[in-house]
């Protein structure tokens, strides 16, 4: 069987963030808050929905004990918000490829489950995943290695010995890829605040053209066409 490959959503799959910025600011009109810019938005996702208002609400002085609320009624709107949404370019073609090619394909994100189902079924690639794992689907988030091991655990894979490989874009992605010790193939086009070389990594790239050769090559089926390192 060929070796199961999990990607991180936002950021490396989809650009979410426009949807996400819509959202919040919808909710922090309603209070009569100075909404925040798209880049500022941006720049606080990747850890899920609690930390996202955690530190919009640090950054607008707004008071701890309102998070809750904040964060349900931020949900209402987002859960099924896809209007914003893209798929990055190439993302289709590279998942199809590597499917055909036999790599079971998992989801690992922060994004909580209904939403990510939401934003999968839009664009129609649900099918294409064997096993989702949301930010609401265990009590860990990334960068916990626990998330990471239930989806490639569920793809046939032994975390204990694991020979998948994980695709994301963040900090987080990175943390928890070495707190599981999966390789981590880097998207650098995505979320990320933290320079490349900072961040551990098999290996990066920034065309999802080129993410079937690369597994290719790195499993052992191909050589990989020039350019890739």
């Amino acid at each position: 069987m060929a070796v199961p490959i999990v990607f991180d959503l936002d950021g490396t799959l989809i650009d979410s963030a426009p949807d996400i910025h819509a959202a919040v600011n919808a909710v922090l009109r309603d209070l009569g808050i100075v909404p925040l810019s798209l880049s500022r938005v941006r720049s606080f996702m990747g850890g899920g929905v609690d930390v996202l208002w955690q530190k919009i609400v640090a950054d607008r002085g707004l008071d701890p004990q309102g998070s809750p609320a904040l964060v349900a009624a931020f949900m209402t709107r987002y859960q099924r918000a896809t209007s914003l949404t893209s798929l990055l370019p190439g993302v289709t073609e590279a998942l199809g490829a590597l499917a055909d090619a036999g790599h079971p394909l998992g989801i690992c994100t922060n994004k909580p489950m209904l939403p990510t189902l939401a934003i999968l079924d839009h664009f129609g690639l649900r099918q294409l995943f064997a096993q989702v794992i949301g930010g609401d689907s265990l009590p860990q988030r990334k960068p916990a290695p626990e998330p990471l091991w239930a989806a490639l655990r569920a793809l046939g894979d032994d975390p204990a010995q694991p020979a998948g490989f994980f695709v994301g874009d963040s900090e987080y992605d990175a943390a928890c890829a070495a707190a599981a010790d999966v390789p981590l193939l880097l998207f650098t086009r995505g979320y990320r605040l933290t320079a490349v070389e900072r961040l551990p990594h098999r290996l990066a790239f920034d065309d999802f053209a080129a993410l079937p050769a690369l597994v290719a090559r790195l499993t052992g089926k191909a050589a990989a066409p020039a350019g890739i390192p």
